[in-house]
This record gives C-alpha cells, structure tokens and sequence, in this order.
C-alpha cells in the first residue's frame, strides 16, 4: 500500500463535495488553530444561519462563497498517522467539467457523491465516466445526506443498486458504498449512531487502507526525456521523471523512437550520484557514447513501446467550439509536444447509457472515440497498459487553450503497415537542377480581394526571371481535385489540407508554388504551414477590406450571401480570422495591381527567397 494517496472529491452540483471533506478534516482534527477560528468567523455570514460551515474550508475564491459552489479545484494535503493525502475538490457544475477533468489527471481514486434525496444524476454518471475515461480505478461513492430521506436504509439499498450498475456499465475496478452525511458528520471519521444497520468502514477509515497499487502491471524501464542538461563540453545528461520500472549504472538502453542503444555511465539524483534509481524519482542519466537524444525521446528497458503516428483514442472534448474531422492541434504526450490532426471520428458515447452513436462532431462536455494523425512517429502505449504513456492532451493551435483530454485506445495497423520510402533523387538535388529555393506562397485574403490577380501576376514575373513555378488557384482546384468537397468548416478543413499536401509535394519536386485561397481559419493555414514546413511556407495576406471586396463583386455572390441564398459565405455568414504573423501583408484597395507585386517581389528578393538567378 502506498503511504500517499491522491484523491479527488466530484459529483452533481450542491452533492456537498467540499462539506464532506471539510467536515472530515475538522472531526479528524487535522485542522490547525488559525484553521479553526477563520472558519468559526467565516460561518457567521455563511449560508448555514451561523452555523459551522464546512465547505469553506476548501472553497476559497470569493465567487465560490457568494454563490455557495466550486467552481476551481481546490487542493488540500493532510496526514493522518496512516497515511498522507492530496485531496482534489472539484466543481459539479457542467459548465466547470474542464476543472473537474483536471483534478481527475492526477487521482488515484474517486470520491463521487451522490444526494440521497436524488440518486444517480446526469453529472454524477458524467463525472463517474470522465474518472474511468482518466483511468482511475478505484471509486468511493459517498451517498450523502442521509439526513434528509431520515438515515432510510431502503432509500440508501436503491441508490447503492443503481450504483452497481453504473460499475458494471463502466467497468469500474473497485468500488465501495457508504451512506454519510456531510453536515452532520456521519459515517465519516467514526460510524454513525443514525445508521447502526450500516456496519461497513467509515469514509476516512477507506480512505486510510484502500489499496491503489493493486493489479498495477506496468513492467519495464520508462523514462520520458524532459531536457538535455549541457553545463559543459565535458558532460552531457538527459533528466526526466521514471515512468516505470528501475534503472542502474552498467544497464544498456534504448532511445525510442531512434532504436540506438547505449549504457547508463550516471544516475544523479539532484546532485547525487547514485547507483540506482526507480519509479517516481527525477534523475539525469548520463551515457557511455553520443547519440541524438532530445526532449520527447524515450529510455525504456525490458519492454516495447509503440512507435508510430496513427492511433485510436477516447476524449473528452472540453472547447466551447465543436470537434470535427481534420481540425488540427498540438498534442501532449509525455514530454513530446507535436502537431497533430483528427482523421476521423468513429463516434460519440451517451452519457446515459454508454451507448455509441454515430457522430461527426463532439460538443462541449461530450465523450468519443476517433482516430488521430501525428505530423511524425511518436513514442506510446495503450492507455490500459500504460498509464503515463497513454494519456495526452490536444491544444488549440491559435489560442493555447486545451481543447481535450484523451486515452489511447490502440494503434493503427495501416500505420504500421506503412513505411516512407527514401529516394536517392532529393528535394536538394530537384532544386539544384532548377536553380531555386523552393517555397510555396501562400496568398489568402476576402473572396475579390484580389488573390488570383496577385499571384497570377507573381508567377509571370518570376517566369520572366526564368524561375519554375506552379500556380494552384481555389476555383480550379475544386472543380478537379477538390470537386466533391463542399463549403462546410469539415469541408474547408480538408481542402486546405489537401492542398497544403499537393504544394508540399510540388516543393520536393523542386518548384516555386503559389496557391491562391481564402483560407479563413488560422488553424488551416497553421496545419498548411506545419505540412509544407516553416522554412518553405511564406503566407501573404492580401488585406483589401470587406467593402472594397463587395464593391468589386462582379459574380454578386456578396449579395447572395446577404440575403441568405449563400451559405457560409466567408465574410457574411461564416468569419475570416486574419493572419496575425503574415510575413508579407498587401491592400489592393491602396495599390495599384503593378504596385502590389512589385511590393512582393521586393519583400521575397530582400528574405533571400527569391535572389539573382
């Protein structure tokens, strides 16, 4: 039995989360005096007449007191003499799911309320789902409020039914039922005289013996690489937490997702150098030869993990904008953070019932399964085998807002099965042969915001100067390559996706391409330059305002738009976001046409992009 255990408190909102745990942190005397007498004062003008009011122990912002709920996770950290403790106290509201997600990352086990007067809700399956989804394994459902169904024994055997079969629907590990009173203090610290027909151990009683180490199979050595320490030319280590397993001087390891071996010459714990060291401690390793490490690489030992850029996973989707299929985010994985996209979603599951319906689109607060695309081979497991290395997060590209949490569920065997086949005739030698640097300029601005004209006039310029160009226009391409997509976001995602595939490939072949598109979303165009690479993405914002644009509709597809005849018509119905870093930015509303490229041509000659031939 381990001597700490992380635990988080959750449920439906008003359940009594952080009474309970208030309330056994004051029986239990693990409070200190100034504790004590804030709280005596603090009750006076609570919401329970002058009474002692336990939540406030644990709720902490002034908003939580006002309106009498959680709404950020609160930690505690109390030691009784069998055990220490962190305690999560989460909120119930579902508009808060992303901050009870959050505390769930890190808990051994669950804590869930359910109100006795109410039973199994929405919020309490939601929460028991999103704690099986972070792999927490052992549950305590509290059922609170004994006091007001009159401690009934029968009402407690219904709910304690209706909690089994959540257990089975979700395969939960292991689960205790005690019926508490969190105002009262039953059943607790100390068995309740209300309740003599409940002859089970007290609340903190579970808490103090349950055992979370039990049927743990991770095997192997694993060790995430956080940094290279360099302090100088004479030592180079590799720091990171152990994931698994032990690690002593004179073993031979692995570098994923390299496969180069070498042996541990050092183990420095902080500044000790040991002999050894295991599971949870931070070391730096050193090794007995050179070979290319750096942060997101993987040491492993007697175990295989998986190398590989496609797999399944389950999320919770936490944005406030929906999920849908090829939108594109950074994921976090162990200490590797890497582009990445959503193929394909496989389905969402009903909160209720577990069931899995057909979807193309998560919502706030929903759960699913789909398949994920990495931009290049990860290290990683299953989420049933490894814990650490089978969890991750997926980040908005634009605003840094962690948009899910997820569990792998498996690897794709397509993935697998395909392996980049190295050519003897490089992008180097193509370009070489051509006399140029290889970029892909990208135009994207309004529709008439003059796109096509500019990069039509760009790509004869660079002819005259004997260049080899490919000019890729949004019209053209869709009536051929992209014709059987429509104007959907799902849609506009993958055509730009497609085409950002199609510059790359014409890139290796050593020409100068210009795509001329709307491109509306910074995440597209972030996926596009991620695929074409940094160096060879050069974006262009074409920024003739709106009513220019409407005054040169020559199609009258503005006015359509605004009379609804058009929809997701870009700068009407559906949004433009303009680039904020455009390494070149034009208005074709204040220049001339011969103007504006000559603007062009002198930004891409000064950068070194396009030179004297």
């Amino acid at each position: 039995m381990s001597g700490l255990l992380k635990f988080i408190t959750c449920g439906s909102v008003d359940d009594g989360k952080s009474t309970l745990i208030g309330h056994m942190l004051y029986d239990a005397k693990l409070l200190f005096a100034d504790q004590e007498h804030a709280l005596e004062l603090d009750s006076r003008v609570g919401s329970r007449e002058g009474k002692l009011d336990y939540s406030l122990l644990l709720d902490g912002l002034m908003a939580e007191r006002e309106q009498g709920i959680t709404i950020d996770v609160a930690y505690r950290y109390f030691t009784t003499e069998k055990r220490s403790f962190i305690v999560a106290d989460t909120p119930g509201h579902e508009e808060y799911t992303r901050n009870m997600a959050v505390g769930a990352s890190f808990a051994d086990l669950a804590v869930i309320l359910v109100d006795a007067s109410q039973g199994i809700l929405i919020q309490t399956r939601r929460h028991a789902r999103i704690c099986a989804l972070m792999g927490i394994r052992h549950f305590v459902f509290a059922v609170n409020k004994m006091d007001l169904v009159h401690y009934s024994q029968k009402e407690f055997k219904k709910i304690e039914k209706e909690i089994k079969k959540l257990a089975i629907d979700l395969d939960l590990h292991q689960i205790y039922v005690i019926p508490v009173s969190a105002t009262e203090g039953d059943n607790l610290t100390i068995p309740s005289s209300h309740m003599p027909w409940y002859t089970g151990a007290t609340l903190l009683d579970t808490l103090e013996t349950v055992n979370v180490e039990e049927g743990m199979k991770e095997t192997g050595f694993v060790m995430p690489v956080q940094r290279v320490c360099r302090p100088n030319h004479t030592f180079r280590g590799f720091q990171g937490q152990i994931e698994s397993g032990k690690i002593e001087v004179g073993e031979e390891l692995t570098v994923l997702p390299s496969g180069e071996r070498a042996v541990v010459d050092g183990v420095f714990v902080t500044d000790r150098k040991e002999t050894h060291a295991q599971r949870g401690q931070a070391v730096t390793l050193s090794l007995n030869r050179e070979i290319d490490v750096s942060r997101g690489c993987v040491f492993v030992k007697d175990t295989e993990l998986i190398v590989s850029h496609m797999f399944t996973a389950s999320l919770l989707w936490m944005d406030d904008t929906e999920l849908m299929e090829g939108k594109n985010f950074f994921l976090k994985i162990g200490t590797k953070l890497i582009p990445a996209s959503v193929m394909e979603m496989k389905y969402s599951i009903d909160i209720h019932t577990g069931e899995h319906i057909a979807a193309s689109r998560l919502y706030k607060n929903e759960m699913g399964v789909c398949d994920i695309v990495t931009a290049e081979e990860i290290v990683y497991d299953s989420f049933e085998k490894r814990r650490g290395m089978g969890s991750f997060i997926l980040i908005d590209r634009v605003t840094n807002m962690t948009s899910a949490c997820g569990v792998i569920e498996h690897s794709l065997r397509r993935a697998e099965n395909l392996t980049w086949q190295k050519m003897d005739i490089t992008r180097e030698i193509r370009a070489g042969k051509l006399g140029q640097k290889p970029v892909t300029l990208w135009f994207t601005g309004l529709s008439g915001a003059g796109k096509s004209a500019l990069a039509n006039e760009v790509e004869k310029r660079l002819n005259v100067s004997g260049r080899y160009t490919m000019l890729l226009d949004g019209d053209n391409i869709r009536m051929g390559l992209n014709k059987n997509l429509g104007f959907e976001q799902e849609d506009r995602i993958e055509n730009i996706r497609r085409i950002a595939e199609v510059a790359k490939l014409m890139n290796d072949a050593g020409l100068i391409v210009l795509t001329s598109f709307i491109s509306p979303f910074r995440s597209d165009r972030e996926n596009a330059r991620n695929i074409i690479g940094e160096e060879n993405y050069i974006e262009i914002y074409v920024s003739t305002p709106l009513e220019e644009c409407e005054k040169r509709d020559v199609k009258g597809l503005y006015q359509k738009a605004r009379e609804g005849k058009i929809p997701n018509f870009t700068g009407i119905t559906s949004p433009y976001e303009e680039p904020e870093h455009a390494r070149i930015v034009v208005d074709t509303s204040m220049q001339s046409l011969e103007d504006s490229v000559e603007t062009i041509m002198k930004s891409l000659t000064e950068e070194g992009i396009i030179g004297i031939h």
